[in-house]
């Protein structure tokens, strides 16, 4: 009774804000390190609950006897701040970034002119940050990185390689080229001490910094490096405000909670699913049918992650071993790459798409908890030979896989309006005389879509390598009045998907 009093001592204090939360044992050990975007709901929330399905939640709550908070400007900082003191802490009940070997790791490496290197594995040579269980929230950093402290890409040897003229990456604003001296090696350092101040989670540091920066480039009248250090100072700013104003965020947050910790009873899975494949098929008529894969963390989709498959196997509507082909790839190519595994799969369809997606995995040597949801009237497998469970609509754990599903619907039919759409671009150049596949791919690399290439006058058609004179003309012939045919093509290639 004393340890709960204390607790909800603790929990009166805690701040409505982002940061960390350690969670200590009667030996003032750390046990557990979390992030939240809610520091009191997030905490509070384990104290809020009688009884437990997963024994190891059970038995961290009993055994939590003080609790500790680092407040961080916002989720993304709480991001680089948690996994930074799980990798030094190594708390008992963190076991999915315990490990670490199958989360990304942002790595400066150990050289002249450092570069900023993602990783899977521990083999380069540098300071690595952290491992990082959300690829959305490492994303995030790395533009803030991108755009505010350009480090190099190319893997030259500075002291040995001199080159005459910087690359690509100058031009378009991703590097100051040290290689040809654009860039001074104390102001390739300073901008290198800036991004290990924002992977260590010292972003309040780092824009304190940046604002000494600036003044005193002011004072010195060099205005546009002064005006860099402020365009910094202003992305620091955005990624901070955008992840703490509102309650909105974090009343989905709560709900997201509660959907995941309902689906994983309902399933019976041994630990909550942070990550959720969803898998849906894409035909039309039969005709180069697409099987996509998307993903949820932390009940949020990441787009980044999603992956389309044009299906070889299968030449006419086979539903059943499309979902089997596709599951295949996705997951042949996550165990090639050591990527990380969902907690759950979700497939779009009825018992007998279930039993193909499970034949897959078993191919695989891959025991991964699998569930099929029907859309007409959402009835959810959990197995190819049990009954369905059927579940009211309100139902949190429902409504998740739920928007799982109508995102991979969603982008299933997206990714197959854009095939069509590109493969009837193809056709419309390639049949003209003098226009092969690899002068119509360079077309509409350099212009996006024949609408743009019937545009163009023969002059500008002419400009374009391989295309002479002649070659342009017949474009302009043959192409007079495609902008209207592949409009009234893309309308009915939407309409056509709706059906």
């Amino acid at each position: 009774m004393e340890r709960m009093e204390r607790i909800r001592g603790l929990l009166k204090k805690l701040p409505n804000r982002p940061g960390v939360y350690l969670m200590h044992d009667e030996r003032g050990k750390i046990i557990y390190v979390g992030k939240a975007k809610n520091l009191k709901r997030r905490v509070s929330s384990y104290f809020n609950h009688k009884d437990f399905a997963i024994p190891r939640l059970r038995k961290l709550v009993a055994t939590v006897c003080d609790i500790t908070t680092i407040r961080t400007a916002s989720d993304a900082e709480a991001y680089i701040v948690e996994s930074r003191l799980i990798k030094a802490y190594q708390p008992f009940f963190n076991v999915e970034l315990k490990m670490g070997t199958r989360y990304p790791w942002a790595v400066v490496t150990d050289e002249p002119f450092p570069r900023l290197v993602v990783t899977r594995r521990r083999d380069i040579k540098g300071r690595y940050f952290g491992p990082f269980i959300s690829a959305g929230a490492l994303k995030d950093v790395l533009h803030i990185i991108e755009k505010a402290f350009p480090l190099r890409s190319c893997k030259y040897d500075l002291t040995r390689t001199k080159l005459s003229r910087p690359c690509l990456d100058y031009g378009i604003g991703k590097c100051d080229a040290p290689c040809v001296g654009l860039c001074t090696a104390r102001e390739y350092g300073e901008r290198v001490d800036d991004v290990i101040l924002l992977l260590s989670g010292q972003t309040a540091d780092l824009i304190a910094r940046l604002r000494a920066r600036m003044e005193e480039c002011a004072s010195r009248l060099e205005f546009e490096a002064a005006g860099v250090a402020r365009d910094a100072i202003r992305s620091l700013w955005r990624m901070t405000r955008s992840q703490v104003t509102g309650t909105l965020s974090d009343d989905l947050d709560e709900d997201s909670w509660t959907a995941m910790k309902a689906l994983q009873e309902l399933v019976g899975l041994p630990t909550v699913p942070w990550r959720i494949d969803g898998f849906d098929i894409s035909h039309h008529a039969g005709y180069e049918t697409y099987g996509v894969s998307v993903v949820f963390e932390q009940g949020y989709p990441n787009p980044s992650l999603y992956r389309r498959f044009k299906i070889r196997t299968v030449d006419w509507i086979d539903d059943f071993r499309s979902i089997e082909e596709t599951v295949t790839r996705k997951y042949r190519m996550a165990l090639r790459a050591e990527a990380p595994l969902p907690q759950l799969a979700m497939i779009d369809g009825g018992p007998q798409q279930l039993a193909f997606a499970r034949k897959a995995l078993a191919d695989l040597e891959l025991n991964l908890p699998t569930v099929a949801l029907a859309e007409e009237e959402e009835l959810i497998y959990t197995a190819p030979d049990a009954a369905p469970i059927r579940l009211p609509r309100n139902d949190p754990a429902l409504r998740l896989l739920q928007r799982v599903r109508d995102e991979a619907h969603r982008f299933a039919i997206t990714s197959h309006r854009r095939a069509s759409t590109a493969r009837f671009s193809r056709s419309a150049l390639e049949d003209i005389p003098g226009i092969g596949k690899h002068t119509s791919a360079l077309l509409l690399s350099a212009f996006g879509s024949v609408r743009r290439v019937a545009g163009l006058s023969e002059e500008e058609l002419s400009s374009v390598k391989g295309i002479g004179p002649v070659t342009a003309r017949r474009i302009k012939e043959a192409l007079c009045g495609s902008p209207a045919q592949e409009s009234e093509h893309e309308h009915d290639a939407q309409r056509t998907e709706k059906n």
